[in-house]
């Protein structure tokens, strides 16, 4: 769909953060001795909710990490962000590392925990750099990452079962949906129909014997895999419509036959109704 500037500059946002955290990850993958690792918890606490990006519960500490994924040059002035570019302010992490930290702090409180906790903000693409800082900011710049990560190694942590009570009672009071997530209106009218690339996201797309064929990248993907990809989007974003092999067609709107696509529906789904009335589930 056509989307503002607004729109626009804050998936942009989102995307940035997204592979961020993804690339962050993958480090952490590397992490030895005993520990847990939760990623985007939404909690709430005394009617205020806060996010987590990754909190790493060791044997003496627990460290409450936010991943910025900037890019480019920014200074601090008074406590406050800005792109040294576009001298456009952005929300200073810092303050919304400390007010989580605040909050978790309270929540350990309620559920009798006693914890050390340290909060990190970690920023992780190769290409940022921040003018100003104090050094007293919890803050952990590109090129300090694998020194932090090393650093942590060759610290020896071993579990308990106050370690493990603590995670169960954060995953239980985990929110699954976050009542803030600024998603821009849609409507079916006005989606754009059609198979798109899942590397690319192009709708050039030819059809072969057995796969779609992205004419922007060259990448292949399953017919089948492809057909299935777009039902589980039209559940997520119409939860509300039923899925049928009409609907489904005319979703995917593509050289393929209305067979097929029954076929994945009923192999993949349960099937309910007969004959016009049949939808799945």
């Amino acid at each position: 769909m056509d989307l503002t500037d607004k729109e626009k500059f804050h998936l942009s946002n989102m995307e940035k953060g997204y592979e961020g955290e993804r690339k962050f990850d993958v480090l952490l993958e590397d992490l030895q001795e005993e520990r847990y690792i939760l990623c985007d918890l939404l909690l709430e606490i005394n009617n205020s909710y806060f996010q987590i990006d990754t909190m790493i519960i060791s044997q003496g500490v627990i460290h409450l990490l936010d991943n910025k994924y900037f890019q480019g040059d920014f200074y601090l002035e008074d406590d406050k962000l800005y792109s040294v570019t576009t001298k456009r302010e952005r929300k200073n992490p810092v303050d919304q590392i400390k007010r989580s930290t605040t909050l978790f702090n309270q929540f350990l409180l309620k559920h009798k925990f006693k914890f050390l906790v340290e909060p990190l903000v970690i920023f992780n693409h190769p290409t940022f750099t921040l003018y100003q800082a104090p050094l007293s900011q919890p803050i952990i710049f590109p090129t300090q990452v694998h020194r932090l990560l090393n650093g942590w190694n060759s610290t020896p942590s071993k579990l308990n079962a106050d370690h493990k009570k603590l995670a169960q009672t954060l995953l239980a009071s985990h929110i699954p949906k976050n009542p803030f997530a600024q998603l821009p209106a849609y409507s079916y009218e006005g989606l754009q129909k059609g198979i798109y690339c899942d590397g690319c996201g192009s709708f050039h797309i030819s059809k072969l014997r057995y796969d779609f064929l992205c004419n922007s990248c060259g990448r292949k993907e399953k017919i089948e895999e492809a057909i299935l990809r777009n039902v589980r989007e039209f559940k997520l974003l119409f939860p509300d419509r039923r899925i049928t092999t009409q609907a489904i067609y005319e979703w995917c709107k593509v050289d393929v036959h209305k067979r097929t696509i029954s076929r994945l529906l009923k192999n993949n789904y349960t099937m309910h109704g007969v004959n016009t009335g049949t939808y799945y589930s």
